[in-house]
């Protein structure tokens, strides 16, 4: 029967490794608590107690995979210092100081696994502020005991030059490494060939040697270069003015429109109020017309006032007397 302390490790490390699983597959900023929940098979109040906030997770996850393999890498290297001092270390015992361990991690399940290299990859490959600040934060010192090396290597190459071509090398490769695990990644480079370990790594320092060793642009190089670029901005400039004389035409086109619109309103106001006049007029006949009907239909007699005479005294005498 397990323990509760050894449930919490097993928790805890169900967690780290979901964790990983997801920044190694999307990166960082793609990768959510409830996405780390879903995979563990763990509710929120777990991550909460174990690690607080996603930062101090992803802290957890890369220090446990990270750490290890530095250690191993700067003890790697003081061994290939050691053997080679000075001058007499070569690119190739530099590089394998940087890449043995971490193919050593990938071959053991216990320490990292197949998936290994592609979490390296997707860690110097991540652009988001939070690794490359954690980067810079935990591991600028043994990236400093490399570029020493590789500045004793290649004592030719001017150390400002060593550094951006190194970082492009370096990021290249990483990308390589996180768009493929071991397993995958090895039938690539070996083309069915049987290979040894040291085989793919003397590949892989190959491509990068060749970019620390490569020479410097000559003068035909930049000039050829700059006729590019020049003929870039000339066909610019041309799709530019040909954009402007769009505009214009569109413009023009559109003022044309609304000035035919406005004329076009004119007119049908215009016509609107003779129409409405002459329908103010129509009605005022028919209005007209009905009055004189009205009138003309009344009977005579109520259409002829009454006139009244005075009455004559004798006839009012007469009238009376007969009634009488």
């Amino acid at each position: 029967m397990k323990t509760g302390k050894s449930s919490a490790g097993d928790t805890k490390a169900r967690i780290l490794d979901a964790t990983e699983k997801l920044f190694t597959e999307v990166g960082y900023e793609a990768t959510s608590l409830r996405q780390v929940t879903s995979r563990a098979i763990v509710n929120l109040a777990a991550v909460n107690y174990h690690f607080r906030s996603k930062d101090i997770m992803m802290h957890a996850v890369l220090s446990r995979r990270l750490d290890p393999l530095n250690a191993r890498r700067l003890a790697l290297l003081d061994a290939c210092e050691a053997r080679w001092p000075g001058n007499s270390i070569r690119c190739e015992h530099v590089m394998g100081a940087l890449f043995v361990p971490a193919l050593q991690m990938a071959r053991d399940p216990s320490v990292g696994g197949p998936s290994f290299l592609r979490l390296l990859g997707r860690v110097y490959s991540d652009t988001s502020p939070f690794i490359q600040q954690y980067l810079l934060e935990h591991y600028a010192p043994v990236y400093g005991r490399f570029f020493d090396a590789f500045s004793r290597a290649i004592p030719a190459l001017p150390r400002h030059e060593l550094g951006w071509r190194l970082q492009f090398a370096l990021k290249a490769l990483a990308g390589v490494l996180a768009g493929e695990e071991l397993t995958n990644l090895l039938p690539a480079f070996t083309q069915g060939r049987q290979m040894s370990d040291a085989h793919v790594l003397a590949q892989l320092t190959a491509m990068v040697e060749a970019v620390l060793n490569v020479a410097q642009p000559s003068a035909d190089d930049f000039s050829a270069l700059q006729s590019v670029f020049e003929l870039g901005e000339q066909q610019q400039a041309r799709e530019r003015a040909s954009r402007l004389a769009a505009a214009r035409s569109a413009d023009e086109l559109s003022a044309s429109c609304a000035a035919m619109a406005a004329t076009m309103g004119d007119a049908a106001s215009q016509t609107a109020a003779a129409l409405g006049k002459a329908r103010i007029s129509a009605r005022t006949v028919r209005n007209e017309g009905t009055k004189r009907s009205a009138v003309t239909s009344m009977p005579v007699r109520a259409r002829e006032q009454t006139v009244s005479f005075p009455s004559n005294p004798l006839d009012d005498w007469m009238r009376m007397r007969t009634r009488t």
